[in-house]
């Protein structure tokens, strides 16, 4: 006998006599059960039909084999995922930042470059480093964060709120969905 997908081979599908069953209920290629059967009968109406027997329920009881040509449902399985990838998008995390004495112009500028941030689809970062004396001060820092947040509460959600961690400050800005 000769088997026409012999070299292909999958990790999660076992074809032809890679199935090890007594028993497999069997469906066709247009979709009809054709009932419960041995793998040899499987295999000989799958080669009657120039196809492939591939075992896609192999939990079931008794496991489920269909008959269809292995190599056209790898190709469509590979299209399929590889369409989904392609409507997938990764969002990256920007950080910005800020000081405790920073100016209006630098802290507008700061604004700008989260605005840009945001709408590319990306999250933001904002940190703020304690140094020295101004560990004292903590409270200098919630009123930039709070500022930082409320120039941007039109385009912008507080992810995680400003939280003093050792000497940073950290807070998380996400794009607001669109309505």
């Amino acid at each position: 006998m000769l088997w026409r997908c012999l070299t292909i081979s999958s990790k999660e599908l076992q074809i032809n006599e890679e199935i090890r069953d007594k028993e497999v209920r069997v469906i066709d290629a247009d979709g009809s059960q054709l009932g419960v059967m041995s793998v040899a009968q499987a295999l000989e109406k799958a080669a009657a039909s120039n196809l492939d027997l591939v075992k896609i329920a192999p939990q079931a009881t008794p496991p489920v084999c269909k008959i269809i040509d292995y190599g056209k449902y790898r190709f469509e399985q590979a299209k399929r995922e590889k369409e989904a990838r392609k409507n997938q998008r990764v969002v990256d995390v920007k950080e910005i930042r800020l000081s405790l004495n920073i100016d209006t112009h630098d802290f507008n500028t700061k604004v700008g470059h989260a605005t840009r941030f945001l709408k590319d689809g990306d999250k933001v970062k904002v940190s703020i480093r304690f140094r020295g004396r101004e560990m004292g001060h903590p409270e200098h820092g919630y009123e930039i964060m709070k500022r930082f947040a409320e120039a941007l509460e039109e385009i912008a959600n507080v992810e995680k709120a400003a939280k003093l961690e050792g000497r940073n400050m950290l807070m998380f800005l996400a794009c607001k969905p669109v309505k």
